[in-house]
């Protein structure tokens, strides 16, 4: 089973890509889906094939799926909804603004993405091929099993213990609506759903990130702190896609300095994605939308390569010995010392770069040991336990 994050900023082909890469895959002999969780969907555009919420037959071997989020966020996120609302329009809150008060910017899209564990775990497909939104919304998704995990066995049982203990009290002297069970096993249900998604996701066995960028310095600039936080969070990534380069065969004199621009940014992808498979497509001279161009592009990006095998491997996190210290060591590439913070509180070390922090629960053989340091050695950060008790 291979799951495919195809991920970049926005304009950058990412979809183009998703198609091809899925279309090569059909082709040979892969029972493959494609789907979008970005809400400005445009599969049906790429394929030039009408797409719905269920997975639609493209090619034999080949389906596309558009996802309705609003849906899934109904299905899973109803009851949940109905209490907020209702506790909303208590604390007084007119009727409109409880409703947009109750579902939080990025929800539809998170259950989109929570549609990959229900594929995966139906056994129909070999390769999920997933056109990502772009890299901001990505992010923000890919973190999000992290933070709600923390609220979940930190703050959940106890929000519960406490609503039983004081609901029969509550509602004897006031009116505020008080959660019942059934909101919380829908809070439940959620945060199962998106733990899923987590196991299947952070597997890198199983699932492996994708960067398709431009050849400019702003997308650059994107893609290498994409590259960082998607292994602050675990994700495994195995290749670089550098899209619309210009062709040896474009001489004019107008496109003399385009193409000093993108043979200097080139090599900066070279440096900054060294420990990544390079893939590249050409600019092409037409629209490559319907299922024949996309074969073009698709054997153009991958040649003989079987798009579906890891490209590139690299390990999110590892734990081993040195000496009589032990190392917790974090794949975190193209970071500066003076962006990472580390800091540890009862059996949790949390680890902030730029905007985004992840807790990490540490195992076992590392609960009654200190940390003695940390520091950035080459693309990890390693984080030193030494032998005194915590």
């Amino acid at each position: 089973m291979r799951v495919l994050l195809i991920t970049g900023k926005g304009g950058v082909g990412k979809t183009t890509v998703s198609a091809a890469t899925a279309l090569r895959a059909a082709d040979l002999g892969y029972r493959t889906l494609v789907m979008s969780t970005d809400p400005a969907h445009s599969l049906s555009d790429a394929f030039s094939i009408p797409l719905g919420d269920a997975p639609t037959p493209v090619v034999p071997g080949l389906h596309g799926q558009q996802i309705d989020a609003q849906r899934r966020l109904e299905t899973h996120w109803g009851t949940v909804r109905d209490y907020l609302a209702e506790l909303f329009d208590w604390g007084g809150a007119d009727g409109i603004a409880a409703e947009e008060l109750v579902v939080f910017p990025g929800m539809d899209e998170l259950f989109a993405l929570a549609e990959v564990q229900d594929h995966v775990a139906s056994g129909d497909y070999d390769v999920i091929v997933v056109d990502c939104a772009p890299t901001a919304e990505t992010l923000r998704l890919l973190s999000l099993p992290d933070i709600l995990g923390w609220y979940m066995q930190k703050l959940f049982p106890l929000e519960r213990r406490v609503a039983k203990v004081v609901r029969p009290v509550l509602k004897r002297v006031m009116s505020m609506p008080i959660p019942g069970d059934d909101v919380f096993q829908a809070g439940e249900g959620f945060y199962g759903r998106i733990e899923g998604v987590r196991r299947v996701l952070a597997d890198p066995a199983i699932t492996s990130a994708r960067l398709v960028m431009n050849l400019e310095k702003m997308v650059l600039s994107e893609a290498r702190r994409t590259y960082t936080y998607l292994g602050l969070f675990g994700y495994a990534v195995d290749a670089a896609i550098v899209n619309r380069i210009i062709p040896e065969a474009v001489t004019d004199p107008y496109f003399k300095r385009w193409r000093e621009l993108q043979a200097e940014h080139l090599e900066t992808v070279r440096e900054a994605f060294a420990d990544l498979s390079l893939l590249r497509l050409r600019l092409f001279d037409e629209e490559m939308v319907g299922i024949d161009k996309l074969r073009i592009v698709g054997e153009e990006l991958y040649g003989d390569r079987d798009p579906t095998v890891r490209l590139a491997t690299s390990t999110p996190f590892r734990v081993f010995a040195e000496g009589e210290e032990v190392v917790l060591a974090l794949f975190l590439p193209l970071v500066d010392k003076g962006e990472v913070d580390v800091m540890r509180h009862t059996d949790e070390v949390y680890v902030t770069v730029g905007p985004y922090r992840r807790s990490l629960v540490l195992p076992d053989s590392l609960r009654r040991r200190q940390i003695t340091g940390a520091r950035l050695t080459g693309s990890e950060l390693w984080v030193r336990f030494g032998v005194g008790d915590g």
